[in-house]
Formats: structure tokens, sequence, C-alpha cells
């Protein structure tokens, strides 16, 4: 599943190799991989300008490169330009072709009676939910074992992520895949992240960069969008809303199940497969009234656990009180991260009301 609420997954594997120098023994072989992995995209990747020119570029990935590069420009332009004003990193003015389907692959894991994701903990990131790996084979093989500790696990591919400013990002061919629509909010909110980001704090880094996206991406419609481009967008947030809608509602169901102290483990076990199956069904039902779009199918085809719903968690639920600090400063997007930043530095179960203001 690609999906805003899941982008900040590869942000580990970014500052891996400033984090390599601060480690203990027990972090060194997985930073290694993740810091080989990343110089070894910087090292292939060549200018967009220069995979624009080359003749060999195929039509398809010329055009959706000069659409990236287009949303790039627009937005660290400053606002009184017509852009977002939006720091410049130097990252995706480069463009590396991965070679694979995804980039990196994410390993999350959780107990058996629970939807509360393990943790590592690194510096510069903080503590996040998952593992990732540049290599399939080496995220398999965690992934076992943390199946042999007894965890429900989860294996997913990553198309996207940003390194916050630490690194020039390239643009990458697993990008390139998406809709329009989708790459465009993509190139924003990955750019929006080196702006502003509180290590251990996924739910605020995930909304303000999310709030981001969605300004950035009614800019962009406003000044250059077609009713084709306006369509998909609308009907890819329809589609996104309900499948994140069904998940939590799934999520929400098994924490309520493993919170009843009265139920022994095997009640437990039959109850939890019981929900399991019944979110399986649901999400046939609503796959049918997208009329059978199946871009959502091989989350469900990994198999649905606690890992998989402790991975989507309500990411974007400080949205809005991030549009409310953007309405106060009437849309002025530099004002807003600064008075973003300004609440960041709240303890964390203040920011939210710093967010909204006072009333």
């Amino acid at each position: 599943m690609k999906g805003r609420r899941v982008r900040v997954a590869g942000l580990v594997l970014g500052v891996a190799a400033a984090a390599l120098a601060l480690s203990g023994c027990a972090q060194v072989r997985y930073l290694t991989q993740a810091a080989g992995g990343q110089l070894d995209l910087l090292r292939r990747a060549r200018p967009v300008e220069a995979a624009l020119a080359d003749p060999a570029t195929p039509p398809e990935v010329r055009r959706k490169l000069q659409l990236a590069s287009d949303v790039r420009a627009f937005a660290v332009a400053p606002e009184a330009a017509g852009g977002l004003g939006l720091p410049d990193h130097g990252s995706f003015l480069k463009f590396v072709d991965v070679g694979r389907p995804f980039v990196v692959w994410n390993v999350f894991s959780a107990p058996e009676f629970s939807v509360t994701l393990d943790t590592s903990c690194f510096p510069v990131a903080g503590c996040v939910g998952y593992r990732g790996y540049f290599a399939e084979a080496d995220a398999r093989s965690y992934a076992q074992e943390r199946r042999v500790a007894g965890r429900d696990v989860s294996v997913g591919g990553v198309s996207a992520y940003s390194t916050l400013g630490y690194l020039n990002d390239p643009l990458l061919s697993t990008m390139l895949a998406y809709p329009d629509a989708t790459l465009i909010r993509t190139v924003i909110h990955e750019l929006a992240h080196p702006a502003l980001y509180v290590p251990g704090d996924t739910v605020f880094n995930e909304s303000y960069a999310t709030a981001v996206e969605e300004e950035g991406m009614r800019r962009w419609l406003a000044a250059h969008g077609t009713p084709e481009l306006r369509e998909q967008d609308r009907a890819a947030q329809e589609r996104q809303s309900g499948f994140e809608a069904l998940l939590l509602s799934g999520r929400a169901r098994l924490e309520a199940l493993y919170a009843r102290p009265d139920l022994p483990d095997t009640e437990r076990r039959t109850q939890k497969a019981a929900l399991l199956a019944d979110l399986n069904a649901r999400y046939a039902t609503l796959k049918a009234s997208w009329g059978g779009y199946a871009g959502y199918d091989a989350y469900f085809a990994r198999g649905v656990n606690n890992a998989s719903l402790g991975a989507v968690a309500a990411y974007a639920t400080m949205v809005p009180d991030f549009q409310a600090l953007l309405a106060r400063v009437g849309g002025h997007l530099p004002a807003f991260t600064e008075g973003a930043r300004v609440c960041a530095q709240r303890p964390q179960p203040d920011r939210a009301a710093c967010l909204r203001g006072p009333g």
C-alpha cells in the first residue's frame, strides 16, 4: 500500500549514514545496509535535465520527470512568485532508476495480542515502528526472525521517502509509477518533511506534511489543474479515505478485544481470526463499491494482522489542527511552518491545542 500515511517509513534509512557513527554495536549491521543502499542510490543518480535530454528515456518516463520537476519548482518557489515557499534542500534535482518495484521494504512487527508496533530507536529520527531494508531478502530474513519470536509480522514495499534534508534526495523510478495526482502530492509531501520534523512524533510529522500536501495540491489544481486531473485526485482521495476508515475500524475492534481481561488466550485467538476474516470480507464489499478498483489488493494479499494494522495508525489525525493554524496566518505557508515549529517545542500532549490556538 502506498499512501501519505506510510511515507514516513523510509526516514530512518535517509539519516542512516549520519546515525552509523553514533550507534551501538547492535545497530551497526542494520544501519550499514541502510547507509550502503542510500549511498548506492546517490551514486547512480544523474541530473533530471540529463534524463530529459536523453533520447533513450521512454516518453512516459520523460513526461513524469517533467511533471515532477515542475511540481518541485512550484513547491520551492516563493509564495510571492506563486509557489509554496518550501525550503530548497537540493532534493529531486536528480533521477535514479531503482531497478526494482520498491526502493525499500519495511518490516513491521507487533505482539500477538496488541496492535502497538514494536519500535526501534535511532539517532536523529527517534523511535519508529519499523525497520527498512534496501534488499527484499534482508527484509524477509528479519521478518522471519520476528515470527520465530512469536510476533505478528508484515512486510511492505515503499516507493518514496525523505531524508529530511540531510541528503539531496533523487527522484526515484518507483515514484513515477504513480498516477499524476499522486505523484504531485508525493513530491509536495516529501519536500515538506525537511521543513519540520520532530523526532519520535510520527503523528505530528505526518499531519504537518499532509496539511502542506493538501494546501499545495489545492493551489496546484487552481493554477494548473485540468478536469481530468481533478477527477483523478478526487477519486483517489475518496478511495484512500474509505480504505483507511476500514482499517482503522478493524484496528479499533481488535484493540477492544485485546483489552478484555476476562478472555483466555485461546478465545482471543479465535475471536481475532474472526475479526480479521470479517475485515477481509468488508474490504471485498468496499472494493466492489469502487467498481473493482484493485489498488489496495496487495495490502490484503500479504495477510492482515496486528502488524499491518498497527502500521496504519491515524497518522493524519492532527491535520485539522494544522489547518486551523494555516487559516490563522492567512494561508501564508512560511508563517505556518514557523508557528508549527513553535508548537513542536511544547510537550507532546500540548501540541494539538497549541496549533488550534486560543479559544
